[in-house]
Parts: structure tokens; sequence; C-alpha cells
């Protein structure tokens, strides 16, 4: 018998599994055992055991067959806001509390068609808005990781917190998250984990619940980015049910993992050397393109000029599309209802409903969103912003048409921050964690974040690389590179 199974990676698990060295059971009692002893972290918030277990039988019997896909009886952690059927799916708002789908999202129903085993739905940010995981009906998703002997709890970051915060501490082999502005890539840096948000299109977006529509992309939450590699091409495919989803074939992406980038051109874009930035990440950033040289790759700087105009762009698209997205959630078909008055009519239920469930971040951007799709203003700001969104994906464009195959940036603008840290600062203070993310959101490309070393109080750093549309493969195979090269293998220490 095979000891610590939950500090696996999917790669190690899938291959014992075949070997007959351990069965998808014991590995998912493993990972239930390390659920339970993680209270403290808040990262699972609804268990489901006896699914798991049933589900863990089932892959036994199916890798017995021998006719198992690689992501058979490996035991994951699912976000929140991927309607799972019969089983709680809130989007982490007290809105839909009571929710329990009758169906299940597309990505779901794939991985569980390759075999896969759901331990429980993890933490996130209320309706997927927040940097942080502290917009959370169920409270905040706590990092493993500490500053050194400091016991002040820190961000996971969001809003996939618990997703990270999970595969960190090895209560689950991998965890799916979502990415509208960097909901995966900013959390899996500051928790030390690989996080890949693929081309929009690349996965389906039916039985997720919505946030800004023309942004959201689901993707894997991994150890190692040979675990993402796995697990992107489980989760990806075309679906007739999404109107976006792309009819484009899937790779094996995992057999695309050479590690050899010899005569790749990387590209540094001037404009992400932003003002005020850490010097740890600084040189992290310029220790990152020197482990690429090295590699072989040719390092080049580029100009990216629209990006100055990125994170307004985006704090004006994401509300609005969010504002119309949650104009469904009125308690009349599910989800909570207020208590009514004598006299109350339809207006005043989803007055209160909406102000009993919806939480002050995201009652915030419904507001802006609704503003600046208002009659008035529609021009000056929604318009604006979708033509900057333009110029930011012609700046992408025009890199990789002359010749650029990735883009090297950081993948946040610091590491984790405490919680409560931020939340009493102006939120736009919050928002700048998204500075280095939301372009690639915008353009509509892969975007990998990778851990590359320690800041000086022992916190992870990730870098990001940007992609080429539909690319993953070769994406994945530069963050393979970048990963050998950094060698990052630290853990947090166990406290929880």
């Amino acid at each position: 018998m095979m000891t610590d199974l939950n500090k696996l990676t999917i790669a190690e698990a899938r291959d014992a599994l075949r070997k007959g060295d351990v069965t998808s059971v014991e590995l998912t009692e493993a990972c239930l055992a390390a659920v339970e002893g993680a209270g403290a972290l808040n990262a699972f918030v609804h268990h489901t055991p006896e699914i798991a277990r049933a589900q863990a039988a089932a892959a036994d019997a199916r890798i017995a067959k021998g006719d198992a896909p690689a992501m058979c009886g490996i035991p994951l952690g699912i976000k929140d806001l991927f309607c799972t059927k019969g089983v709680p799916s809130q989007a982490a708002s007290r809105i839909l509390q009571g929710f329990r789908p009758e169906y299940e999202s597309t990505v779901t129903q794939n991985l569980f068609d390759a075999g896969a085993v759901m331990l429980g739905k993890l933490n996130m940010d209320e309706f997927a808005m927040g940097s942080s995981n502290e917009t959370s009906c169920y409270g905040n998703a706590v990092n493993p990781w500490r500053r050194g002997n400091d016991e002040a709890a820190l961000t996971p970051g969001g809003s996939s917190g618990g997703s990270a915060s999970a595969v960190a501490a090895d209560l689950c082999l991998g965890a799916t998250g979502t990415d509208t502005g960097g909901s995966i890539r900013q959390p899996a840096a500051f928790t030390g984990i690989t996080g890949i948000k693929p081309t929009y299109g690349r996965c389906s977006r039916w039985g997720i619940v919505a946030f800004a529509s023309s942004l959201d992309q689901a993707g894997p939450m991994t150890k190692t980015v040979r675990d993402s590699a796995i697990m992107l091409g489980a989760m990806c495919g075309h679906d007739p049910k999404d109107s976006t989803s792309a009819d484009i074939p899937v790779p094996d992406f995992e057999a695309l993992l050479t590690g050899d980038i010899r005569g790749k051109v990387i590209g540094i874009p001037r404009e992400y050397r932003m003002e005020g930035m850490p010097a740890e990440i600084e040189k992290l950033w310029s220790d990152g393109a020197d482990m690429l040289r090295a590699a072989g790759a040719e390092i080049r700087d580029i100009s990216l000029p629209h990006t100055k105009y990125a994170l307004p762009a985006y704090y004006v698209i994401a509300p609005a599309e969010a504002s119309s997205n949650l104009a469904r959630y009125d308690g009349v078909r599910y989800g909570h209802r207020a208590k009514l008055s004598q006299g109350d009519g339809i207006t005043e239920m989803y007055e209160k409903t909406r102000a009993e469930g919806f939480g002050s971040e995201v009652q915030r951007r419904v507001m802006v969103g609704t503003y600046v799709l208002s009659a008035g203003f529609y021009d000056a700001y929604y318009n604006r912003a979708r033509r900057v969104r333009a110029l930011i994906k012609r700046d992408f464009d025009e890199a990789f048409a002359a010749g650029v195959d990735a883009i090297l940036t950081p993948a946040t603008p610091s590491a984790a921050f405490g919680l409560g840290e931020m939340t009493d600062a102006d939120p736009v203070q919050m928002y700048l964690n998204d500075v280095f993310t939301v372009t690639v959101n915008l353009a509509g490309l892969p975007g990998i974040a990778v851990p590359t070393g320690l800041d000086g109080k022992g916190l992870p750093l990730g870098l990001q690389l940007i992609g080429r549309p539909w690319e993953e493969g070769d994406l994945l195979n530069t963050a393979y590179a970048l990963e050998q090269a950094a060698g990052f293998v630290a853990k947090p220490a166990k406290w929880w």
C-alpha cells in the first residue's frame, strides 16, 4: 500500500492505477480523509463522499477491464459554479441557496465520462466576482501557505480560491476553475500550483453559472503542467449546447510535452513593466526569460500598446455582462426568495430578494454594469470598451503575426496578501490584481500560470505564459520547459 496517496500528481496516480499498485477507492479515501482534516482552509463547501465512493468503485471496475482513459479514478474538487446534478450549486451566493440542478454541466459530464471522481464542491468568490475569495457566502477560503512563522491567514486568490487552496494542500489531485479576468491564473500563482485558461470556446460554458459570457472560460488547476495537460484534454471538446463552443479537434496535450522549445520566440511586453512593481516580481520575470533563453528560445521585446486600457475596459465589459446575466436571479423560479410583507407586489419581491441574496461586491458590479448599459451612457462606456477590446486583441494578433510563439509576463503584481488586508481599501486596489491577466480574457487567448519561485517571506510567485489561439499544446509545452528549468517543488508546511 502506498502512503500519502493524496499527495500524488494526476500523472503518478494514473500510472499507479494502471499498474494496479493502488485503487481509485484507496486514492479517494485518502483525499476524503485529507478534506475532512482541513476544515480550517474552508476550501470544500459541499461534501459528496457517497458520490465519490460510488464513482471510485466504478472507476476501479473500468480500470480492471483495461480501457480506462487517463482521468479514470482521479479524485477532483469541483468549483461551486459548475452545475452538478442533484448537488448544491450555488456559485457561493445566498441567492442560489437550496438550488440543486437537474442537469450536469458539460465540463463535469466530460470529466465523469472519463471516470473522474468528485469529492465535493469548492469555495469561490460570489458569482466569481473577486480576487481574494472574500466575497463568498461560505466565508473566506484560506491559503495553505504562510509568511514564514507568521500565523496571519492569507488569501488563496480568487475567484477560484477554494480550488487553488484544495490543490495546494493536497486535498484533491486536481480541481476545476473558471477564469473571467484571471480567476484561474491568479489563485494558481498565489498557491504555488499550475492553472491554465484555455482559448475562449475550447471548453463548453453550458451548465456553468455565468458571470461575463464573452470572457468566462473553464480550465484545470493542478499540481504540475503535465497534470494540466491531462485534465484539460478531458474537459474540452465541442458542445452543440454552447453556441460559443468551437468545433475544433482536441489534441493529446500530454503527448505534446517534449520540453523542447529550441527556436521558439518568446515575447516580453514592455507595457507590463508596471510602476511600483515589487523588485522580487521584476527579478522573477527576468529570471524566467533567462531560463527560456537557456532552453533555446529567442527572447524578444515586444509592444502591446493598448495594455494600459485593459483594466478599465474589462471593468466596463464584465459588469455590463454580469448585470445582464444576473437579472435572472429574481426569486421566482429557484433559489432564495425574500419573506414578503402584506401588500408587497412583484417589484418588492425582486428588490428584497436581490438585496438579501447578492453580496456587496456583486451589487456593486451589477450597478456599474447597469449604469454603463443605460441609454445615455451605452456609447460612452460600453461601446468604447468594446472598441478598446478589439484594439487589445489586435496588439496580440500583430505580435503573433510577427513570429512570436508565446508571451511571458508576471502572473500577479504581488505574492498572496493577508485576508482582510485589501477589503477595506478602495475596491479599485483589489481590481489591480488582474492587471496582468485580463488582457488574455479580452483577447480570448490561452494563458497559463506556472509557479517559478518564492518571495523573501517564503510565499510562491508565478509567471504567466500567453499563447496563440487554439495552440494550448504548444503553450503547455513552453510552460513545461519553464517548469523544468525553474524546478519549483516547494510545498506549504502543514498547520491546518
